[in-house]
C-alpha cells in the first residue's frame, strides 16, 4: 500500500475507536472478566470484519504489514480509548514479535496463529515485589536447568493479563556466574501449568486493570522453551521494549487528544459568571499549554519512531519521550478535569479513569527517574573532561 492508502486506514481506525469502540466503554468498564468476553469477541468480529485487525503485525505471520512508522502513527488513534488495542488485534503484537524473533519453531508454532487471530492472549513476567525492578539486575525469579526441563522458581507481579493468558514469558536469573546483564534469560511458561498460580488481581489506584501477581513454584517446562540463546534476557527485553514505548507514547497522544477534545467542548457548552468558559481569559491558557504540550510530545515521540525505523536504537531520544509524555498526558488530562469541574471527578466523563492511567504512566516500563538518570549520564559524558558537548540535531557527542 502507498502512504496515502495508510492513511485512510489509520482514518478508519480513528472512526472505529470513536464510533463503535469507545460507546461501549462504560459496559466494558462495568463488566467482569467473564462478562467482558463476549463483548470484546464482538468488536474483534467487526473489527476484521471492517479490514482492520492486526495492523502491525508483519504479513508472514497473518497480520496486515503496517510499516512501523505508519503503525507508530495508527496508535494515537488507537489510543483514544483503553479497550481498543484488543478490540483491533494490536494487543499482542510485541510478543508476537518477540516469537516470532526469539522462539524454537515448535512454539512459534504453537502460539503465533492464536495470538495473531486473537484466539489468546499473551502476559510478559519481569517486575517483582521483593525488589526494585527498576534495577532489573536484582530480580529474584530463578530457573534452573535439571535434565531437559527448566525448573522456575519466584514471584511476578504487575503480570498484565496472566489471568486470561495462554502463557507468561518469564525473566529468570539462570547464570549466576556471568555479567549482572548476562545472568538472566526469557523463558515461555503456560499458564495452565502445575506450580504457576494466580496469587491476587492488583489493582492500580483503585483500577481494576487486569494486572495481577503471579507465584511459580518449582514450575516446570521444557528445555525449548527458551526464548533466544540463554543469559539474553536482557537484549530481548530491550528490543520489546524500545518500539514498545514508542506505541505508548502514541497512544498516550491520543489519549490527551480525547482529554484536549472534552476540555474544549465543555468549554463552549459550560457558562458561568455572565458567559461561557471559553471566554475566561485563565481558562484560554489552558488550552494553549495543552496543545504545546500535546504537539511538543507528538514531534519528539514521531522524530525517535523515525530514528528507530531507521536503523538507531534511538536510546536517548525513547527515553526523552517516555518521561515527557507521561507528564504531558498527566498535564492535558488534569487541566480537562479542572475544567469540568466535579463531573472530572466522577465516571460521568472518561478522565477519571484517564487521569489514574495517566499517574500511571510515570511508574510503568520504567520509571521517570531511570530514564533521566541515564540520558543525564550520557549527556554529560560528551561534556566531561573539556569534551566537545551534544549535537541536538542527533542527541549524540559532538564530532572533535
Amino acid at each position: 500500500m502507498s502512504n496515502r492508502d495508510w492513511q485512510a486506514v489509520r482514518e478508519r481506525v480513528r472512526r472505529f475507536v470513536i464510533d463503535v469502540v469507545e460507546p461501549m466503554e462504560p459496559e466494558l468498564d462495568r463488566a467482569t472478566h467473564e462478562s467482558r468476553r463476549p463483548l470484546m469477541e464482538s468488536l474483534m468480529a467487526r473489527a476484521k470484519a471492517e479490514g482492520l485487525w492486526a495492523l502491525g503485525h508483519p504479513g508472514e505471520i497473518g497480520g496486515q504489514g503496517m510499516p512501523f512508522i505508519e503503525y507508530a502513527r495508527v496508535n494515537e488513534e488507537i489510543g483514544r480509548s483503553f479497550h481498543a488495542m484488543q478490540a483491533l488485534g494490536t494487543l499482542s503484537l510485541q510478543d508476537s514479535l518477540m516469537l516470532l524473533r526469539h522462539a524454537s519453531p515448535a512454539q512459534r508454532d504453537r502460539f503465533l496463529p492464536m495470538l495473531v487471530e486473537g484466539r489468546v492472549v499473551p502476559s510478559f513476567g519481569v517486575t517483582e515485589p521483593a525488589v526494585a525492578s527498576s534495577d532489573p539486575t536484582q530480580l529474584r525469579t530463578t530457573a534452573r536447568l535439571v535434565g531437559d526441563e527448566w525448573v522456575i522458581n519466584g514471584r511476578k507481579w504487575f503480570t498484565t493479563g496472566a489471568a486470561g493468558a495462554a502463557y507468561t514469558t518469564v525473566m529468570c536469573r539462570t547464570d549466576e556466574d556471568a555479567k549482572p546483564h548476562d545472568r538472566f534469560s526469557m523463558i515461555i511458561v503456560p499458564t495452565d501449568n502445575p506450580g504457576y498460580r494466580i496469587v491476587r488481581e492488583t489493582p492500580v489506584l483503585g483500577i481494576e486493570g487486569g494486572h495481577y501477581e503471579v507465584a511459580l513454584e518449582d514450575v516446570r517446562v521444557p528445555r525449548d522453551h527458551l526464548l533466544g540463546p540463554r543469559g539474553h534476557g536482557f537484549r530481548i527485553a530491550q528490543q520489546r521494549l524500545g518500539p514498545g514505548r514508542i506505541f505508548h507514547c502514541m497512544r498516550w497522544l491520543g489519549q490527551a487528544q480525547r482529554a484536549f477534545d472534552l476540555m474544549c467542548r465543555r468549554m463552549h457548552s459550560r457558562e458561568a459568571f455572565g458567559g461561557p468558559l471559553a471566554d475566561k481569559q485563565l481558562l484560554q491558557s489552558y488550552v494553549f499549554e495543552s496543545a504545546a504540550d500535546i504537539q511538543a510530545s507528538r514531534l519528539l515521540t514521531l522524530d525517535a519512531a523515525r530514528r528507530l525505523d531507521e536503523g538507531s536504537d534511538a536510546r536517548e531520544q525513547i527515553a526523552l519521550i517516555k518521561v515527557v509524555g507521561a507528564r504531558m498526558l498527566h498535564d492535558v488530562v488534569d487541566r480537562a478535569i479542572q475544567v469540568h469541574g466535579a463531573m472530572g471527578l466522577t465516571p460521568d466523563s472518561p478522565l477519571d479513569r484517564m487521569y489514574r492511567h495517566a499517574r500511571e504512566a510515570r511508574i510503568y516500563d520504567g520509571p521517570d527517574e531511570v530514564h533521566i538518570h541515564s540520558v543525564s549520564r550520557r549527556l554529560l559524558k560528551a561534556y566531561r573532561d573539556g569534551g566537545p558537548g551534544v549535537d541536538f540535531a542527533t542527541l549524540a557527542p559532538r564530532a572533535s
